[in-house]
């Protein structure tokens, strides 16, 4: 039963994302109003995190499932993929690269920072 309410807490969030997004002219998507919706809710205490905790640990942990149908979906796109296939490929290694060199170098910042220290 525990697991359903906190569904229940999270399905109510995504909910009001898709109202926001049907009532607001702004080109984002549901989801990130949801997600927006949500951090809110935990960080000004409006919902405690142990109420949706171990059902958002679990939803983490089979995300990759929700990757299949993308992928089936390119699969059947082929035709339309296959003349621009290595510009994708290179746009999506140089990203993949500079997310990874920025969010480290972030973190490295962050943990320094956090020490007290200013030490490279």
């Amino acid at each position: 039963m525990k697991y359903i309410k906190q569904f229940a807490i999270i399905i109510t969030f995504s909910f009001a994302g898709e109202v926001l997004r049907a009532l607001l002219p702004l080109p984002v998507p549901a989801s990130i109003y949801g997600l927006v919706l949500m951090l809110l809710g935990l960080v000004l205490h409006i919902i405690p995190l142990d109420s949706v905790k171990d059902t958002a640990k679990f939803l983490v942990e089979v995300m990759p499932l929700m990757f299949i149908p993308a992928a089936v979906g390119l699969t059947e796109s082929w035709d339309k993929i296959s003349p621009i296939f290595w510009k994708l490929i290179i746009v999506t290694a140089v990203s993949t690269v500079l997310v990874m060199a920025i969010s480290g170098r972030i973190t490295q910042f962050v943990i320094r920072h956090e020490k007290g220290g200013d030490k490279k």
